[in-house]
């Protein structure tokens, strides 16, 4: 079998290990996040097009990291209370993780590689980069992060499950 997004696990932002396959079936939209960011308000955007489109078989994926300008410093429970609080995010957040360098997430090395950036660049270039996961498990495109989550939502409607 080839390698798919299924085979990762993670830990959810309260210390839990989440197989991937939990969300087989489903449209995956892969964040990484942070608190302190000029991109942060898109978290209203992505809470909005994750209850739009949540019953259609939409999950938002959310990965708080701290490698771009130290601008996700919390602890994961700071975090979880700052999306809620200040966002009302409903969507799964997870533990905080690198996406680039030697301590990068296998699931973020996965991505890069099947969704490369710009020029074929594998490196995560900024927060609030995003990755589009259609209900197979295939890894479809990588967002930007000046990509609203309105105009993803648009684009990610064709790919959920009718």
């Amino acid at each position: 079998m080839s390698p798919s997004i299924y085979q990762f696990e993670v830990k959810n932002i309260q210390g839990e290990t989440v197989p991937l396959e939990t969300y087989q079936g489903k449209v995956l939209l892969i964040v990484n996040t942070a608190s302190k960011c000029g991109f942060t308000p898109q978290y209203d955007g992505l809470e909005k097009i994750y209850k739009e489109y949540q019953a259609q078989g939409l999950e938002i994926l959310g990965f708080p990291c701290n490698q771009f300008g130290a601008q996700e410093p919390g602890s994961e429970a700071e975090i979880a209370s700052f999306c809620q609080l200040n966002y009302g995010v409903s969507f799964p957040m997870f533990a905080k993780i690198d996406v680039n360098g030697s301590h990068s997430h296998p699931l973020y090395d996965y991505l890069k590689t099947q969704a490369p950036g710009l020029l074929g660049s594998k490196d995560v270039k900024w927060n609030f980069t995003k990755f589009l996961v259609d209900a197979n498990g295939k890894v479809i495109k990588r967002y930007a992060p000046q990509d609203s989550p309105e105009s993803i939502g648009r684009e990610l409607k064709k790919y959920l499950p009718k």
